[in-house]
């Protein structure tokens, strides 16, 4: 079966189990699972029962669609995604996401944990991420391409939505939530980065650096959607001498700053109605 036919049958699955036509998708990072108590009128769908979805092995992802409202928006949550380094390829890592287009979701907004690279950040912030520079080793678009899910060479000039991230530094900005603004880098993960590796990133032009987000975002862009994403700073590496880094550690830190994060999320998903 090809990937179309895979994202025919899975959304012709889901449909079925929820009536709800979500026009808005979220998907939920490290730590950040929490934000699903912002929907209203929850209908849950298992990854395990979804034919052709993968399964979370990460620690911090539940694992299951959740379908609901955020005012009078609907939408769909991801809580859980996948990773390349859990031993997916590309085509499974971004799979949910083509199938939140083939049940008309429009907008995707993303969240993950992230480490900071800049030197003027701190753990607990937040960063809009205005673009970002993909360094993982496998694309989610190599192959033949398929006409039905997208052109052969994307553009990605603004693989961010201008208009989205004005909306949410408004939002940010009237609730008195500092946020900033930074370029993300994606790696394959799942060591944490080494200092010298963080100083690296940062010359190239890196802010944050995380394991996700990056070819979401491109087969997002892929398939027309317009795309919001932000990072919970949540460790900082930068330094001649860095500190520590836990997972557990960036769980916590995510579910300190997730309050901040549900305010943006649930302004923005109202204002897609």
């Amino acid at each position: 079966m090809d990937l179309f036919s895979k994202i025919e049958e899975t959304a012709f699955y889901v449909k079925q189990k929820v009536k709800t036509k979500p026009r808005v998708g979220i998907v939920l990072g490290s730590g950040l699972g929490g934000l699903v108590e912002i929907v209203e009128g929850k209908a849950t769908i298992a990854y395990s029962s979804i034919p052709n979805f993968p399964v979370s092995t990460v620690k911090g992802h539940s694992g299951e669609l959740v379908f609901g409202k955020i005012g009078d928006t609907d939408v769909v949550l991801m809580a859980g995604r996948f990773h390349y380094y859990e031993g997916y390829n590309m085509q499974e890592v971004t799979f949910p996401i083509r199938v939140m287009k083939a049940l008309g979701v429009e907008i995707l907004i993303l969240s993950n944990a992230a480490g900071g690279t800049n030197p003027e950040f701190a753990v607990g912030d937040l960063m809009i991420i205005k673009d970002h520079i993909n360094l993982v080793p496998e694309h989610p678009l190599r192959g033949p391409n398929d006409e039905r899910l997208g052109p052969r060479f994307p553009d990605m000039s603004e693989a961010y939505d201008h208009a989205l991230i004005a909306i949410a530094e408004k939002i940010a900005a009237e609730n008195n939530i500092t946020v900033r603004t930074g370029v993300y880098v994606g790696l394959q993960g799942p060591s944490f980065e080494t200092p010298a590796e963080y100083r690296f990133l940062n010359r190239i032009g890196g802010d944050a650096v995380g394991m996700s987000t990056v070819p979401e975002v491109i087969v997002a862009r892929h398939g027309g959607m317009r795309v919001f994403a932000i990072s919970v700073i949540c460790n900082i590496g930068f330094r001649e001498i860095a500190a520590t880094t836990t997972h557990e550690e960036v769980l916590d830190a995510a579910a300190v700053a997730a309050p901040k994060m549900a305010t943006l999320v649930t302004g923005l998903a109202k204002q897609q109605r």
